[in-house]
């Protein structure tokens, strides 16, 4: 068994100044092979998951380790956060320069690429989520949709080895819900969706989870495809003999 590239143990998470825990002796193991679907009601501690795992809050009690190694440091999560690229659920957060290609060449010059390189880079992420020429727009009037792909080819253009994506596809329109799911499958790479659409779910991921009383509950499969096709999975079987 390879070290997975992210575990969590023990892990307790409750907001300052409230009383429930949102986590609770919580326990996960992201491996390398893994896409994994995150899905339930508002507020039972996906996102918090998440932020939990990239150093983003820090849990009261519990360890994170990434690659095996023990992180609790700002200096530890920033090696996770180059490795493992968080897509946050409000692009508005994770936008930082004015002008598209700024921003998307922001990470890989941030992680020593020469200027010409970051840009080329930059250029072509943007070309595979089929913004083209939009390198010079202002990031601040685009619309909620292509500030979504914006910051997806922000984190994209950091090459990490695994992809963290909350609400991925809140305020896309369809076409471009379509190709995000083709890129994403594109990709093949390790990643955790937080998503409340069942049918993007079952496209881009495999093992499904959801959080109940602070814990992970490893779902079957099945409900997923129940919600899609409106039937539970063996009905689909009749036609194959």
């Amino acid at each position: 068994m390879s070290e997975p590239l992210l575990e969590l143990a023990q892990v307790d998470f409750t907001y300052p100044g409230t009383t429930v825990p949102v986590l609770s002796d919580l326990d996960f193991r992201f491996n390398k092979t893994e896409r994994i679907g995150l899905y339930g009601p508002n507020g039972c501690g996906k996102t918090t998951l998440l932020h939990v795992m990239m150093g983003l809050v820090r849990p009261q009690s519990g360890t994170v380790r990434h690659k095996g190694r023990a992180v609790a440091t700002e200096r530890d999560f920033r090696d996770v956060r180059r490795s493992i690229g968080m897509l946050l659920q409000n692009a508005d957060d994770q936008i930082i320069y004015p002008t598209v290609l700024d921003d998307v060449a922001f990470g890989p010059l941030n992680r020593g690429l020469p200027g010409a390189a970051a840009r080329e880079l930059a250029e072509a992420t943007l070309a595979m989520l089929g913004l083209e020429g939009f390198g010079d727009r202002l990031a601040h009037r685009l619309s909620g949709g292509e500030k979504k792909l914006v910051s997806l080819a922000g984190v994209l253009a950091m090459e990490p080895d695994a992809l963290l994506l909350d609400e991925p596809t809140g305020g896309l329109d369809p076409a471009t819900r379509d190709r995000l799911v083709e890129i994403l499958e594109r990709l093949g790479k390790p990643m955790i969706v937080i998503s409340h659409d069942w049918d993007f779910l079952a496209h881009v991921t495999d093992t499904y989870y959801s959080i109940e009383g602070g814990r992970l509950i490893r779902n079957p499969d099945f409900i997923l495809h129940r919600h899609v096709h409106g039937h539970p999975m063996g009905d689909r079987d009749h036609h194959h003999h």
